[in-house]
């Protein structure tokens, strides 16, 4: 058994804000009221996203460009180097695409992470998802079971840390060894009654980490 693995959400904890609202704001007015209907839980997320990221209308290299936009922690490519030097594997596990996480990755020259998320691709102008309800990872809702992934992985690791921000983060955190909690999942762990670390920043992550002789 590997000793252990750190596992990320992307967007809202990796990112400073989710693909999704930048194609709302520049390409599709009318997701402002398809978000309202999701939040009120009217239709589901993977339905949600699937409307949005099929609406931007626009050239490969632009919604490249736009991707590439995208603000990041600035400690996360140094986090994750530290987490594999400290024989620590690490996955970016999400209910968006990997369609933009691997074109932000490479922008910023992160290697050797896996990304376990719903799978996607440019065609005719805009970004399709292709969901695979035979998939063993798959959820109705989501595309992606978050939670089966964190309990597949604890098969394989001693422990599974986990960094999350938002509703979806909830199920996997119940599966995690231990969860760093951003944002909206603070709140939401907290009326679950599960256990958290309370953090803003991949910064505190790694003092954490380190403090417990984790991270080198």
């Amino acid at each position: 058994m590997k000793k252990w693995a750190f596992v990320s959400d992307f967007d809202g904890t990796i990112t400073k804000k989710d693909f999704y609202h930048i194609v709302i704001e520049k390409y599709f007015e009318d997701g402002k009221k398809l978000y309202k209907q999701w939040k009120s839980e009217e239709i589901k997320d993977i339905d949600f996203l699937a409307a949005v990221f099929s609406s931007i209308d626009q050239e490969e290299d632009i919604i490249i460009d736009d991707i590439k936009s995208i603000e990041i922690d600035e400690e996360v490519p140094s986090f994750i180097r530290k987490v594999q030097k400290s024989n620590g594997d690490f996955f970016i596990l999400s209910a968006g695409t990997d369609y933009y996480i691997h074109h932000l990755l490479n922008h910023h020259g992160v290697e050797g992470v896996k990304v376990f998320s719903n799978e996607g691709y440019y065609k005719d102008k805009n970004v399709h998802l292709n969901i695979d309800s035979g998939h063993p990872h798959y959820s109705e809702r989501y595309g992606i079971d978050k939670e089966k992934v964190i309990t597949e992985l604890k098969k394989e690791y001693e422990k599974v840390y986990f960094a999350g921000d938002s509703e979806p983060d909830s199920h996997p955190a119940k599966a995690a060894d231990l969860t760093f909690a951003f944002s909206q999942l603070q709140e939401l762990l907290k009326n679950k009654g599960l256990s958290y670390v309370n953090v803003n920043s991949f910064k505190e992550i790694e003092d954490h980490l380190q403090k417990k002789g984790i991270l080198d």
